[in-house]
């Protein structure tokens, strides 16, 4: 038998709730999740998706080029 070891991650208690009625959905848990993650980081060796920082304000963005156009801060 493998050895097991526990990990304990503090985070937003409304983050957990949120996270774990989300993989209770996907008909699975938050732990193992965890266990999925674990293991697809070890087979890439590195992150299993793409980080990157987002496009800020992108909701004040309007037009086809989302971009181009940008909407000031200051109209309503």
């Amino acid at each position: 038998m493998a050895k097991e070891a526990t990990l304990q991650v503090r985070m937003d208690a409304d983050l957990k709730e949120q996270v774990e009625t989300l993989y209770k959905k996907l008909g699975t848990s938050f732990a193992e999740a965890v266990r999925i993650f674990a293991k697809q980081s070890v087979q890439e060796n590195a992150m299993p998706f793409r980080i990157h920082i987002p496009e800020q304000n992108s909701s004040q963005r309007i037009g086809l080029a989302k971009g181009e156009i940008v909407v000031p801060d200051d109209i309503d």
